[in-house]
């Protein structure tokens, strides 16, 4: 099965090198299905070609990648995409992933690693790249210890999603392992994370990995 993947970035070079990269590695099954240099090129080309997969730079002039991002989900785009870029600012991880992004990737990451990535998005887990670890446990230390998060208010089901939070799940790997519907699972996530006082399924994610849930 091929996957069509569209990259934004206002960078020729590196729009150029990811599509050689891709077609040195057919086996993976990933194809460029377009590039744009702009977020309105690339929203309109998201919106009209239906890639598989979204690899999104954030700093683009007029049009940033924050606010392509917001565009793409609210004009319906529901695939995953990846942040790709140079910031490894607290602010902007933690509103990508609060937006709804697959991951959040360093430019400077292995083209083996980012490939590798890419399959795991598509398999449905979130990527993170490494070197990004520490920043995420410094945005999640409000949370440690904090007696507001408990387990107590979450139903069965509810602590069955958090556990496949923790394991990267999408909602729609997560309905496939429990047997229900992806709407489903969506709204547990929902309820989950209400309960729990969070804003996006990646801090319980994490917060469930450091009380032994993942």
């Amino acid at each position: 099965m091929t996957h069509r993947v569209l990259v934004i970035d206002d960078h020729p070079l590196l729009r150029k090198g990811i599509g050689q990269l891709l077609a040195l590695q057919p086996e993976l099954g990933f194809e460029l299905a377009a590039e744009a240099g702009s977020g309105q090129a690339g929203l309109e080309a998201a919106t009209s070609l239906q890639p598989d997969l979204i690899l999104l730079d954030l700093e683009m002039p007029e049009m940033g990648g924050i606010e392509t991002l917001r565009a793409l989900r609210e004009h319906g785009v529901a695939v995953p995409i990846i942040i790709l870029t140079a910031s490894a600012r607290d602010e902007d991880i933690a509103e990508s992933l609060s937006l709804g992004a697959s991951g959040y990737l360093l430019k400077d990451m292995d083209p083996e690693r980012l490939l590798e990535s890419l399959s795991r998005v598509i398999d449905g887990e979130i990527v993170i790249s490494p070197a990004l670890t520490r920043t995420l446990c410094r945005a999640m230390r409000r949370y440690q210890g904090n007696s507001d998060i408990t387990l107590g208010r979450l139903t069965a089901r509810e602590r069955e999603i958090l556990a496949l939070l923790a394991r990267g799940f999408s909602n729609k790997l997560m309905a496939r392992e429990l047997d229900i519907t992806e709407g489903t699972a969506k709204v547990h996530v929902r309820n989950l994370l209400r309960k729990m006082k969070l804003r996006t399924r990646v801090e319980a994610a994490v917060w469930a990995v450091q009380n032994g849930l993942g």
